[in-house]
């Protein structure tokens, strides 16, 4: 079911949810988080796609900001989605015009589910900030994704300067495979010390580098960055040991080759990682992602990032 309320109140809207429920309990009740998030008039719906598929996991109240455009006259539209529209969620659509266009925690403040953790995901549109944005100053967790960024690697770099705990990037969860798999070949590889890293990934990939600053902070060895064409994601990691090498190669999509002295050659499964897969990750857990924090905050500054700037490409 979608319900438009055109030129409204988030009084009315949150109105309106309550006769819905009273209706016929379309609306279930049983929602454990509020996810807000913040974007652009015309590109909410695949972010509106993924939080749906998400919620299947995690039954949320999704409340979107869309900024619809500062210089119309101000005026807020809305929609209500439930049931079939809303997967196992609710989707309040907010599309602010004029002094409404802008992120603001007064939008939401009347919507947001009673005593439930915020979560707040900007798809596009990183801010300077996070935790100092309106939204962002209530927020449990505040999601961003560098992917997305005119200059990924800048605004990992911005990531580092403003980081508060509470803070993530997709890029840092698109990489959950990689690091499992990487983690399980050092855990059963023999004794040789590693000696060097190679991460070789897309020149557009911030992927790439929070690999290559994870790796440094682990190992504490040189790692060096090797460009890809933009759009090829992460593609290969050699670790130079003097017992022989192991490299990890996915040479398309899905399927990697694991390869190390001595054994033969093994097959992988490695996917590249779909949008509603790693927003559900993120769901998944509440509290500070610790590990990220010291990847971006110790990790990244021992990075050589020279190879992965545009103006390097």
């Amino acid at each position: 079911m979608i319900v438009d309320l055109p030129d409204t109140t988030t009084s009315k809207i949150s109105k309106k949810i309550m006769a819905l429920r009273e209706q016929g309990g379309v609306i279930a009740l049983g929602r454990v988080l509020t996810l807000v998030v913040v974007t652009r008039s015309g590109l909410e719906e695949e972010a509106i796609e993924a939080a749906n598929e998400a919620s299947r996991e995690h039954p949320c109240r999704i409340i979107v900001l869309a900024d619809a455009g500062a210089s119309a006259p101000t005026r807020l539209d809305a929609q209500i989605r439930v049931g079939g529209d809303a997967g196992a969620s609710e989707v309040i659509l907010l599309r602010g015009y004029g002094e409404l266009a802008e992120e603001s925690e007064s939008l939401v403040a009347a919507l947001l589910l009673p005593d439930a953790p915020i979560v707040a995901w900007w798809p596009h549109g990183a801010p300077r900030n996070a935790c100092q944005t309106s939204v962002g100053g209530i927020a449990h967790r505040r999601i961003t994704d560098s992917a997305n960024e005119a200059d990924p690697v800048a605004a990992l770099e911005n990531i580092r300067r403003t980081y508060k705990a509470g803070d993530t990037d997709l890029a840092w969860t698109r990489l959950t495979n990689w690091r499992i798999q990487l983690a399980a070949v050092l855990d059963q590889a023999d004794d040789s010390p590693v000696t060097a890293v190679a991460v070789e990934g897309a020149s557009d990939s911030p992927s790439t580098v929070l690999l290559a600053a994870w790796l440094t902070l682990a190992l504490d060895v040189p790692v060096t960055i090797v460009a890809d064409p933009a759009g090829t994601g992460i593609r290969r990691v050699r670790l130079t040991r003097p017992g022989g090498d192991i490299q990890l190669f996915r040479p398309g999509l899905t399927i990697a080759e694991l390869t190390q002295p001595g054994q033969p050659a093994q097959r992988i499964s490695l996917p590249r990682r779909s949008l509603k897969d790693c927003l559900a990750e993120e769901l998944r857990r509440l509290d500070p992602d610790e590990v990220f924090g010291e990847v971006i905050t110790m990790g990244l500054p021992r990075t050589n990032l020279r190879s992965v700037r545009p103006s390097e490409r």
